[in-house]
């Protein structure tokens, strides 16, 4: 396991994928997961098994990112977002059983490569943010962002186009 992780307080499974010169603060819980070169984690931050990270981002405090979530290179992610990967969540089955991973399918989310993220936002499944798209703070993202524009709210509209390098 290559990067860097602050002492203790982490719980960093071994099974955790971290690039060269990875940052981590503590209190973050990872298993299962990938995070690129040069990437910084904020504290509180948990990221399941299957999530991907790329190289050179910034994951801000207290963020949220579940199975199935796909973040590309040079993504900005704002404090207390909060990825979801499940459309229709219930805790048990119409017969009253608990349920269990057989019971539900992950629905896969994808952030662009240079896309930013506001401090709690929160992504639906399904949906793919774009290049070099920023997302408004507090803002709840329901449907597909295209690369390069700005969108708010909620449900986040379009407000404006904005350069992508």
């Amino acid at each position: 396991m290559a990067g860097s992780t602050s002492e203790s307080y982490n719980r960093i499974a071994p099974d955790v994928q971290l690039g060269r010169d990875v940052k981590l603060a503590c209190f973050i819980n990872a298993y299962g997961c990938r995070i690129g070169d040069r990437t910084k984690v904020g504290a509180f931050v948990e990221i399941q098994k299957g999530a991907e990270i790329g190289a050179d981002c910034k994951i801000s405090s207290h963020t949220f990112i579940c199975e199935g979530v796909h973040i590309a290179d040079r993504v900005f992610v704002g404090h207390n977002v909060t990825f979801i990967n499940d459309k229709r969540p219930r805790a048990t089955n119409p017969d009253g059983s608990m349920q269990t991973e057989a019971d539900w399918r992950v629905v896969e989310t994808w952030v662009e490569e240079g896309a930013s993220l506001g401090s709690s936002v929160t992504v639906m499944c399904g949906v793919r943010i774009g290049k070099g798209a920023v997302v408004g703070a507090g803002s709840v993202v329901t449907k597909n962002i295209p690369d390069g524009e700005i969108w708010v709210g909620n449900p986040a509209k379009f407000h404006e186009r904005v350069y992508h390098p």
